[in-house]
Parts: structure tokens; C-alpha cells; sequence
């Protein structure tokens, strides 16, 4: 096969039999095109793999591949945004709306990609801090930036601002900040809208708002959204980004969300549908005919 990529990382998460067998015939398709294969972790049953850190994909691989769920292509897509390096998904998943690339017709959409028939798709991340006389780092976040309640079924109380101009007061379970990416996934549940992936947006959905009149809003992706803990809180909160552990919050604690400047390329089949996807995993209805 003449392949414009020639060195492939594989990305997984964690080890068990479904990915032991999907590894598996993933390596043996790759190694079959005489195309180099590296992985991220040692491998029990794969030992001849050589294993390098995520770290090192750019540098050592042209391409990477990404395989379990829509959850590993996150990791994986927070690990390598800015570097250039491409990233196709290989869903062994239940939901996977960031791949299209599937076990039972691996060969064949495999085939397409590496020959170079595939499209490109930039995505964009956020990135979440805690402001203070030492700005602390929160992380980075492809699907959602979320402020919520911890260990604890009580409401938290908070202020929002965009762009420095107070947008609200609220008590609600939470806050979310969400990309396109993301508006499928813990947002849409907030009662939050399905942004197409191609808008330069974001999503703000309350979590069980005290105030019926809350409404999701829309802003433009370049806002500087801060969440400021209410100092008459006396809920414990926390904030997470794309559902990791998170970092504890006290009242008074702003927290700063805003664009990542870097971004992370997905590939897919050239036929790849992103309405099709949602059709089929949301379970809406077809074309009536």
C-alpha cells in the first residue's frame, strides 16, 4: 500500500478482552501493509509492540489511532491538540459520535484512509483555570468545562460574566461550557442545543436551574467566560473538564474558561455524515419517503 503515513500510534485507554481482540486485528492489518506500528502501552499480548509515550507520538508517528469509545479519542485529542499530528477513530464503543472507522469494516475504511482518501476535521478545545494571586491550571477540554455541586445533592450559587459584562445570578446543580463536540454529550442532557460542529461556538446549560426561566445560551467561541463561586455558597463545588477529576472550589473562586488556541485534526471517511451520526445515535427518524 502507498501510504502517506507510515508510522502509526496506537491510543488506548485501558485493557481488557474487547480491546485485547480489537488490538489485535487492528496490528495485524497494519503490519500486513509493512507499515511501522508503536503503542502508548506495554502490551501482554502484543509484546513485540514498541511502547512510547503519548509524548512522543508527533515525533515518532505520522498518524494516530485512537481505540474505544468516543472517551479515548478526548484523551487522545487533549494529549496531542497543537501538534499537527492527525487522529482517526476506531470505535469499539456504544455511542462513538468523533469515529466512524468500525471493527466489522475495518479493512476496508482502513484502507481508504491510509491510500489518503479521507476528510479532514479541525476541531477546537477549551481551556479552564482558577484565577487567584496564582492562576492554577485546571486543564484542557474538547467536550465540556463543567461547575457542579460535590458530594452533595444541594444546589451552588454563582455568577456569570462574559467577556467581563454580568450575565447572571443562579442556584442549579451546575454550570456547562460546551463546544460543538460537546453538545452532544453532557450539555445536550442539561436541556442544552445540538451545535453543528463547524460553528466557532460555545454552549452555556444550566444543570436543574432553581429559576424555570433559565434558558441554554450561545455565545461565540472567542468569549472569555467566568464563573465566579458565590461567597454565600455553602455547597462544596468542583470543576471538571471532559468529566476528569476535578479540582475542589471555595467561595469566591472565579473560574476562567476560554478558547484553547490550538486545535486537533480528526479524520474520516470520505463519506462521513455527521447528521447521519446523530440520526442514527439519537434514534431520530428517517427521510419519509
Amino acid at each position: 500500500m502507498n501510504s502517506p503515513f507510515k508510522r502509526i500510534g496506537l491510543f488506548i485507554r485501558k485493557d481488557d478482552p474487547v480491546m485485547e481482540n480489537a488490538v489485535e486485528q487492528i496490528t495485524e492489518f497494519l503490519l500486513a501493509q509493512s507499515l511501522s506500528v508503536f503503542v502508548n502501552e506495554p502490551l501482554a499480548f502484543l509484546p513485540e509492540l514498541e511502547v512510547i509515550s503519548i509524548s512522543d507520538f508527533p515525533k515518532q508517528c505520522d498518524l494516530t489511532m485512537a481505540i474505544g469509545g468516543d472517551g479515548t479519542i478526548l484523551s487522545a485529542s487533549r494529549a496531542l491538540s497543537g501538534t499537527g499530528l492527525p487522529i482517526v477513530g476506531i470505535n469499539i464503543g456504544r455511542l462513538g459520535f468523533l469515529a466512524d472507522v468500525t471493527l466489522a469494516k475495518l479493512e476496508p475504511q482502513l484502507s481508504e484512509i491510509l491510500s489518503g482518501n479521507y476528510r479532514e476535521d479541525t476541531r477546537f478545545l477549551m481551556h479552564a483555570s482558577i484565577l487567584g494571586e496564582d492562576n492554577q491550571e485546571v486543564g484542557k477540554a474538547m467536550n465540556d468545562v463543567v461547575v457542579h455541586a460535590h458530594q452533595s445533592l444541594h444546589m451552588i450559587e454563582f455568577e456569570t460574566y462574559i467577556n467581563g459584562r454580568f450575565l447572571n445570578s443562579q442556584r442549579a446543580d451546575g454550570l456547562v461550557v460546551a463546544t460543538p463536540t460537546g453538545s452532544t454529550a453532557y450539555a445536550m442532557s442539561a436541556g442544552g442545543p445540538i451545535l453543528d460542529v463547524d460553528l466557532e461556538a460555545l454552549v452555556l446549560a444550566s444543570v436543574c436551574p432553581h429559576a424555570l426561566s433559565n434558558r441554554p445560551l450561545v455565545v461565540a467561541a472567542s468569549s472569555t467566560i467566568d464563573i465566579v463561586i458565590s461567597d454565600s455558597n455553602t455547597t462544596s463545588a468542583m470543576v471538571t473538564c471532559d468529566g476528569r477529576p476535578g479540582h475542589i472550589l471555595q467561595p469566591g473562586d472565579t473560574i476562567r474558561i476560554q478558547r484553547q488556541p490550538s486545535t486537533i485534526t480528526l479524520l474520516h471517511l470520505e463519506d462521513h455524515d455527521h447528521y447521519s451520526i446523530l440520526r442514527a445515535k439519537l434514534e431520530w427518524g428517517r427521510k419519509l419517503t
